[in-house]
């Protein structure tokens, strides 16, 4: 998540976030199972996320899948902490 252009302009995560609140991941990867709960798994490991939580939406050649997690966060550490954690993952290719 670091960004080259020293501006000046950029503002940390917690004042960009205001939490409490609702945030949604993204993780591309291939089109699997084991992909999705890893991805569940991973995120998890941080905060509660329920299975209807969880969208799969393949990608048009069916190749790849887009999983989205809506989680609640409760404050900008288990933000920092999820995103490093799924950047670990070995078959994810991109991460919003």
């Amino acid at each position: 998540m670091a960004h080259s252009c020293d501006c000046g302009t950029h503002k940390p995560l917690d004042e960009l976030v205001e939490f409490p609140c609702d945030y949604i991941f993204k993780a591309f990867g291939p089109n699997n199972e084991a992909f999705v709960a890893s991805v569940r798994s991973t995120i998890s490991a941080t905060v509660f996320a329920p299975l209807d939580a969880i969208k799969v939406r393949p990608s048009s050649k069916g190749e790849y899948q887009c999983v989205t997690v809506v989680v609640r966060l409760q404050n900008v550490e288990q933000l920092k902490a999820i995103y490093q954690d799924l950047q670990q993952l070995a078959e994810l290719k991109y991460l919003l």
